[in-house]
């Protein structure tokens, strides 16, 4: 069974939308403003790109990161793994076609059939819709979390809001850096 991770940035308060400077959010690009750029707080992000086997987006994060990714250096090695996409309303058509290979979900009873499959892990990039879904869904097993110290208020939140159990996470890895910017990896317990 594949590991399902979701990586995200997200500030204190759990607000991840807009990190890298999206448009359409006040505090968009919130990870560059004021705050220290140290190379090692994002060594994560290059670590998850030579572990991983896919890489699982919901339809907005897919048609935000097809516009720029390919074009990127940065992302040479995500842009070449298998790509799945999670959506009620995108065609065949709509797939970018400079971006791989690329498969359309339906629903997150096809992210579990696809973490029955063969492969590295899978990680969900952005997409907070979508990590609500399948946070919901029990079908999230680890958190790769940048937490930056800000409060950003309103946003889309990384969590869910929905009133359900208690969920435990056990936390296996941490790492505070200079500029306040915090690593926690946290694994679903179950």
């Amino acid at each position: 069974m594949r590991t399902l991770i979701s990586t995200a940035f997200v500030s204190l308060d759990g607000v991840m939308e807009a990190p890298g400077g999206e448009a359409g959010y006040r505090n968009s690009g919130w990870t560059f403003k004021d705050i220290e750029f140290l190379p090692e707080a994002y060594a994560m992000k290059g670590q998850e790109q030579t572990e991983a086997g896919a890489m699982l987006l919901g339809r907005v994060s897919y048609e935000a990161f097809s516009a720029v990714w390919p074009a990127m250096d940065d992302f040479a090695v995500y842009n070449a793994m298998p790509k799945y996409v999670v959506s009620t309303t995108l065609a065949q058509a709509d797939l970018a076609t400079n971006w791989g290979e690329t498969t359309i979900l339906r629903s997150p009873d096809e992210v579990a059939q696809l973490k029955q499959s063969e492969g590295g892990p899978i990680l969900l990039q952005g997409s907070a819709d979508l990590n609500h879904a399948l946070s919901d869904a029990g079908l999230i097993d680890r958190y790769h979390l940048l937490v930056f110290p800000l409060l950003l208020g309103a946003g889309k939140r990384l969590f869910s809001d929905t009133d359900k159990d208690t969920q435990h996470l056990k936390l296996v890895e941490h790492e505070a850096y200079g500029n306040g910017v915090q690593k926690n990896i946290f694994d679903v317990v179950r």
